[in-house]
């Protein structure tokens, strides 16, 4: 199920993709940190990130926190979404700040997202107000064991 349009990476798009997957320097000058170890210039990172958020070829560019170590939650939650409604759907739930990210799957339940909030008891509230913004159920699946996967996505 593809329903996202083309973007055209070219090989330095591709190189910031790959190197900033497995992490993101913290130091005093991150930006310009992350583009002299790719060869460039810090305003050029940054305008290709911007570009690659605007383009839709990245969903988000931020770290990705554990919230129910730091006392907040998230859980894991999924939709059947009329596929002539998805595109709407998705964009009303990735408005959401608590939505860290969203992805279609050839599934019953054929969208799928990580609700993460800061306070555990706010969880239950985001589901109901993405529930009453698109008009779907969502079928919430709280972690019962924790997995860390290594998932990268090289180009």
């Amino acid at each position: 199920m593809n329903r996202a349009n083309s973007v055209d990476l070219d090989i330095t798009d591709r190189a910031i993709v790959n190197a900033l997957q497995g992490g993101f320097p913290v130091t005093e000058t991150p930006y310009a940190d992350a583009a002299q170890a790719l060869g460039m210039e810090e305003g050029e990172l940054i305008e290709r990130l911007q570009r690659l958020l605007g383009d839709g070829a990245l969903s988000r560019f931020g770290p990705m926190y554990n919230a129910d170590r730091m006392g907040g939650g998230n859980v894991l939650a999924a939709m059947k979404v009329a596929m002539d409604d998805f595109e709407r759907v998705a964009s009303q739930v990735n408005a959401f700040a608590e939505v860290s990210h969203n992805y279609a799957r050839d599934h019953a339940f054929n969208m799928w997202f990580v609700i993460s909030t800061d306070d555990a008891a706010r969880i239950a509230a985001v589901i109901v107000e993405i529930e009453t913004a698109t008009g779907y159920p969502v079928h919430a699946m709280p972690k019962e064991e924790e997995f860390f996967v290594g998932l990268r996505f090289d180009l």
